[in-house]
């Protein structure tokens, strides 16, 4: 069984109650048909129910009535989420009425209140949506897990090169989020992306290595030439890998690494003797944005590697983003992916 497929397992043995806010968009309606038919996730989707069913009879989809169907515009709960919204962002000047405003007109807005009322588990959006829009009422309404104030994004990499990662599977964060992380962020994008690999990849041990162009010491970080203090590239990545295991002890975590020797035994005995993760690494945490949208992409296009994601991680309840150009098979694979975080987030 592939990846993939353990994903939909998963899923599928602890389903969980997903919000689709862009419910009138073909792939997306598409996708829920799909994932309703394979008994995935039970689906919540946002829109006029009459557009939603004739769009659905139109493209011959025949399992949306499968779906629980939420009209915006007429929605027993509007009051509800419009008090409790105003209430949670009162103390930034959030009105009765702009709160009334968002939820019965921004179906982002909407799905997340859904959540937070406890009537779903997770939600996905960007097929129309930018990542900003996405992560804007999580933040605002859901907010960040306990003890984490830095939301990231994880990608999967499936590659063919069973001798590395766990068995060939490597989970790479931050690809999506946060440009230029400090030292505390870095050190929860290690811990969540470790989460994410326990969740959603089926990796019951993270092994997370802190990646530099420095592996212990082997280079030291440039002096500016106008104040002479270091840049804060490698020192960055070692006093996270530090933060790391006093905020979270049963993390296995190892920095300042290199890739190779993160990843390979034979230049991790060089490299790194006696580290915990050197030469057997499945979870890699790169020191800013740049670098992994760079790497995860030469391993996608010159490797060969199947990349998934980006997976939003970091938020108390997993609200996913979606490419604007994602396929009905992307956004399907997300319901199964976003149902498996759900499952691990009740566990915290």
């Amino acid at each position: 069984m592939d990846l993939l497929e353990q994903i939909i397992a998963r899923a599928k043995a602890n389903k969980q109650r997903i919000v689709l806010p862009e419910a009138e968009e073909e792939r997306t309606l598409k996708a829920a048909d799909k994932v309703l038919a394979d008994d995935i996730a039970e689906l919540i989707l946002i829109g006029n129910p009459e557009n939603i069913k004739k769009l659905a009879a139109g493209w011959g989809l025949k399992n949306i009535d499968k779906a629980t169907i939420i009209d915006p515009m007429n929605n027993p709960k509007t009051e509800e989420y419009a008090e409790k919204l105003a209430e949670l962002r009162k103390k930034k000047g959030m009105t009765i009425e702009q709160a009334r405003d968002l939820v019965t007109k921004n179906n982002l807005y909407l799905g997340c209140m859904i959540i937070k009322t406890e009537g779903a588990d997770g939600q996905i959006s960007g097929a129309l949506s930018t990542t900003g829009d996405t992560l804007r009422p999580a933040l605002q309404i859901i907010k960040c897990a306990p003890g984490i104030t830095c939301v990231s994004g994880a990608m999967l990499l499936i590659t063919n090169e069973k001798q590395y990662g766990d068995n060939g599977i490597v989970v790479m964060g931050d690809v999506a989020v946060t440009p230029n992380p400090t030292a505390e962020q870095l050190a929860q994008i290690a811990f969540t992306t470790a989460e994410t690999a326990k969740s959603v990849a089926g990796i019951e041990v993270p092994n997370v290595a802190m990646l530099s162009f420095s592996t212990k010491g082997s280079a030291k970080d440039a002096k500016d030439k106008e104040t002479g203090k270091s840049v804060y590239i490698i020192d960055k990545v070692i006093e996270a890998t530090q933060i790391a295991k006093e905020q979270f002890p049963t993390l296995n975590v190892d920095g300042e690494l290199q890739a190779d020797a993160a990843l390979d035994p034979t230049t991790a005995a060089k490299k790194a003797k006696g580290s915990n993760v050197a030469g057997k690494a499945n979870v890699l945490v790169v020191p800013n944005l740049e670098v992994g949208n760079i790497g995860y992409k030469l391993v996608q296009r010159l490797g060969g590697a199947t990349a998934i994601g980006p997976i939003l991680q970091g938020i108390a309840r997993p609200v996913n983003d979606l490419s604007r150009g994602c396929s009905v098979d992307d956004i399907y694979y997300m319901v199964a992916i976003t149902a498996c975080q759900a499952q691990n987030a009740k566990k915290a």
